[in-house]
């Protein structure tokens, strides 16, 4: 163990003596919000059917998590009971297309969605992608985003949650209320936020960059 190795187990150490005695207030236990508007991530295959061959996304602005952008394309989903038109894409493109849609706008469609993580997608619902130069039949793929916080390890550990853990959010304020099943994940390449979708901010008047408490 190096000399900032030891500093470091040192220092956890003397705070959760502090903890456990009572003398330290648990300082961990706010956690920023970003709203998340509807949108959808693209594979290849997808962009390049949708708005022609050989075509890049273009860079509007970076969101919360590193590397992460929201792209100026912008594309059209279609049912035979309603569209959206207008929904951004985010960058950079996965192996998989994945539509992320609030149950409100899941009703102007005609869709039943399921509540699923990132990536979760099998036997989901599809839908009918049109964009500038050509439309695809995406068989599965359409979810309304569980609520989640993205977290480094070191901010796991600060919080004394693991990956994968369900917590609780608690909102205060006119409509205050608690946000149950919330996940926790864990990477390196995270930035602390909790991520909601518009549905869940306008019941409960959040708005981006407000500081919730995390509980377990």
């Amino acid at each position: 163990m190096d000399k900032h190795d030891l500093k470091k187990e040192i220092a956890k150490l003397v705070m959760q003596e502090l903890k456990t005695s009572g003398l330290l207030i648990n300082e961990y236990n706010k956690v920023p919000v970003s709203v998340s508007a509807r949108h959808l991530h693209l594979c290849k295959e997808d962009l390049e059917a949708l708005f022609g061959k050989g075509y890049e996304l273009t860079v509007e602005k970076e969101i919360s998590q590193p590397g992460q952008y929201a792209a100026k394309e912008k594309v059209t989903l279609i049912t035979d009971k309603g569209k959206i038109e207008n929904i951004r894409v985010l960058g950079p493109l996965r192996n998989k297309t994945q539509i992320e849609l609030t149950k409100s706008e899941a009703r102007t469609l005609g869709l039943n969605l399921e509540v699923r993580n990132s990536g979760d997608l099998a036997n989901t619902s599809g839908v009918t992608i049109k964009g500038p130069k050509g439309s695809i039949e995406l068989k599965e793929g359409v979810i309304i985003a569980d609520r989640h916080i993205h977290m480094t390890p070191e901010d796991a550990e600060n919080y004394d949650v693991k990956n994968g853990q369900k917590v609780s959010v608690v909102v205060n304020g006119k409509k205050g209320g608690v946000l149950s099943n919330v996940t926790i994940r864990v990477n390196p390449r995270y930035k602390l936020d909790f991520h909601i979708d518009t549905d869940d901010a306008n019941a409960f008047l959040i708005q981006n960059g407000d500081l919730l408490e995390l509980v377990k």
